[in-house]
């Protein structure tokens, strides 16, 4: 390697190790009480799903509950992308999200599904318009590995950061 190539491949090197390089991502929001609260309400409901199975559904769907308020939701899915529950979009259940990407072209559905088969639960970050907005906010959504009814899926939560 020549000098002028070392020299390129420690910038190189010295750019992707740095706090603010866009090739590490940060994995988790800062922490928050929102993002405190919105962990303890997806464990809580992962809890519920586990004994009740789908009957915890209406209790997810009533408007005004510690379940859906203002821009707070729970949204289920089982493992193949399918939308079992989201009251904050109706019209999305029964479908399948695989592939989908945002704004920014990030399959952000199959992430969620990743990083619940890979940890068991976790934070993902993607763009995603907020109920009555016509654009895209930033969003930091958790998930967590839940069976329903005995088939493994998801249920996951999030807020907007901006």
């Amino acid at each position: 390697m020549n000098g002028k190539a070392l020299v390129t491949s420690i910038l190189l090197l010295a750019g992707l190790f740095s706090p603010a390089s866009p090739a590490f991502p940060q994995s988790s929001p800062p922490t928050s009480e929102t993002a405190k609260q919105t962990e303890a309400l997806v464990d809580k409901a992962a809890a519920l799903i586990g004994s009740k199975g789908k009957v915890a559904f209406s209790e997810f769907r009533i408007k005004g509950s510690e379940w859906f308020h203002g821009d707070t939701y729970l949204f289920v899915y089982d493992l193949k992308e399918n939308v079992l529950l989201n009251p904050a979009f109706p019209a999305r259940e029964g479908t399948n999200v695989s592939g989908q990407k945002d704004t920014n072209g990030k399959p952000f559905h199959d992430a969620m599904i990743q990083t619940v088969e890979t940890k068991g639960s976790g934070w993902v970050d993607y763009m995603f318009l907020r109920p009555g907005q016509s654009q895209p906010s930033h969003k930091w959504t958790y998930v967590k590995a839940v069976k329903i009814d005995g088939v493994p899926g998801l249920v996951g939560s999030g807020f907007y950061s901006e």
